[in-house]
């Protein structure tokens, strides 16, 4: 396995070269092309701000998430990343099966890179994050930001062991996209990204507390939108070394069955 990992390092400059090439093919023929990783959000952004402002403004439940816009943003944004990915490595080796029987690499480079491209299409979004921040004048100190990079590493670590588990399952079970899928919606209503977890009853907020996604979206709060000293710190470090274990085994389970992987028949030479 330790072979393995450092073989994948050697191809980072493949990786590189990879996360560049998905992003030119994801908008190529587009008439807005990069324009679509600001739109997408921004469109989500607008169905729910309509829906929790304009038609139902007493779903809130008289809680103060003002600018509601950007409370959604604060969410919306790295569950995004997180969803697409997950989603697009569930598939990855089944369509990637060819290119890496044609280029010879190592299969877990595909789900890396599906994970990458979409961390590069999160830090462009953050843009617009950055513009309602301005435009809404929110006080953000730089002690509350410097914990941004770290939110951002261990959501990155979160999403790659579970993008590298599902996609070596996905190939021997393939109705487990769809079952991920279906559990995506059910995951993104059990995350405190459209309401606030002081809106949620005290005897649920314990069980809300085992969603990992929980962790990642109240420290983004904490750090761009509440007000006060960042008191998310204790789960994000506690999700921080869940990950790095879930990141370990998932590759583990990844290198057993890499010898029954497409593409990979090469490496048993």
């Amino acid at each position: 396995m330790l072979a393995n990992l450092r073989q994948v390092f050697r191809y980072r400059a493949l990786i590189s070269s990879l996360v560049a090439r998905e992003l030119k093919a994801r908008y190529r023929g587009s008439a807005l092309g990069f324009l679509w990783t600001f739109a997408n959000p921004l469109l989500l952004l607008g169905i729910y701000t309509l829906v929790f402002t304009v038609m139902m403004p007493g779903s809130r439940g008289g809680t103060r998430l003002e600018p509601y816009a950007l409370f959604l943003l604060c969410g919306i944004l790295p569950w995004t990343w997180f969803q697409t990915s997950v989603l697009e490595s569930c598939t990855v080796l089944v369509a990637g099966g060819n290119l890496i029987r044609k280029v010879l690499f190592p299969a877990e480079i595909l789900p890396i890179v599906t994970v990458l491209t979409g961390l590069v299409n999160f830090a462009l979004s953050l843009l617009i994050l950055a513009a309602f921040l301005v435009y809404y004048a929110v006080p953000v100190s730089v002690g509350e930001l410097a914990w941004l990079p770290l939110i951002v590493l261990v959501q990155l670590t979160f999403t790659l062991g579970l993008s590298l588990l599902l996609s070596s399952l996905t190939v021997h079970f393939r109705d487990l996209r769809d079952l991920v899928g279906n559990l995506m919606t059910l995951w993104f209503w059990g995350t405190p990204i459209i309401y606030s977890l002081s809106q949620v009853p005290e005897n649920l907020r314990g069980l809300l507390a085992l969603n990992p996604f929980t962790q990642l979206a109240v420290a983004y709060q904490s750090v761009l939108f509440l007000e006060g000293p960042f008191d998310a710190w204790p789960g994000l470090l506690w999700l921080g070394a869940g990950s790095v274990v879930l990141l370990v085994v998932a590759y583990f389970v990844f290198d057993r069955l890499r010898d029954k992987l497409p593409g990979e028949e090469w490496c048993a030479r």
